[in-house]
């Protein structure tokens, strides 16, 4: 009877599909309210008012607004990364060219969307250790892909190269965000560029380096 209860469907659909569709609320809601009014000024309610929901259906799907932080906070990031995986995989092949498009990509999109960018890159350090464990995981695996996308084949990974590269983009993109947007997108690019060659020009495995000499 139980199962029968929880697969039974609602103008087409289940319970677990209507279940995901209101969390996906919550979340574009979150993300809109953050962005307006900054996360510690955010309240469950307003956010449930945003999405059209009661509070009983945000409990439904989130223990506290931190899980729903990390949960916007991750919707955001993959959001941001695929525009600049996509950027880098239609630039021309040289690392040069490829990461000065993802760059731009990147800085278009904090541009483009200021008030989440700013949530998401400064309102959620020090919210809590969950939620800065999310961000340094996010680096991580951005760090990972940019690296696979701009470093030379057989070049050594460096997980502490990658994170002081991806850090220090960061912290070139606050101070630009800080500056009003100043200078123009392409100086900020270029600035964010010489810490981008730094991966570029990574040092081969040496196997590989032997092999080429040979």
């Amino acid at each position: 009877m139980t199962a029968e209860l929880s697969t039974r469907s609602y103008r087409g659909q289940s319970q677990e599909q209507r279940r995901a569709e209101r969390r996906a609320r919550l979340i574009a809601a979150a993300i809109a309210v953050y962005g307006e009014r900054g996360y510690h000024q955010a309240t469950v309610k307003g956010v449930c008012e945003a999405a059209g929901l009661t509070e009983r259906y945000f409990y439904e799907s989130f223990v506290n607004s931190e899980a729903l932080l990390i949960d916007c906070f991750h919707v955001v990031t993959a959001t941001v990364m695929g525009e600049i995986v996509r950027a880098g995989a239609a630039a021309a092949p040289d690392p040069l060219a490829r990461s000065r498009a993802m760059l731009h990509a990147y800085f278009s999109a904090l541009q483009r969307e200021s008030r989440k960018a700013r949530v998401f890159l400064v309102e959620i350090r020090g919210v809590s250790r969950a939620m800065d464990a999310a961000f340094d995981d996010a680096l991580k695996a951005i760090g990972k892909e940019v690296a696979r996308m701009t470093t030379p084949a057989g070049a050594v990974e460096d997980e502490l190269l990658q994170a002081g590269v991806v850090g220090g983009v960061i912290a070139i993109a606050l101070r630009w965000i800080g500056n009003g947007y100043q200078p123009p997108i392409e100086q900020a690019v270029e600035s964010a560029l010489k810490m981008g060659t730094v991966l570029a020009a990574a040092p081969q495995e040496q196997g590989s380096a032997g092999t080429a000499a040979g």
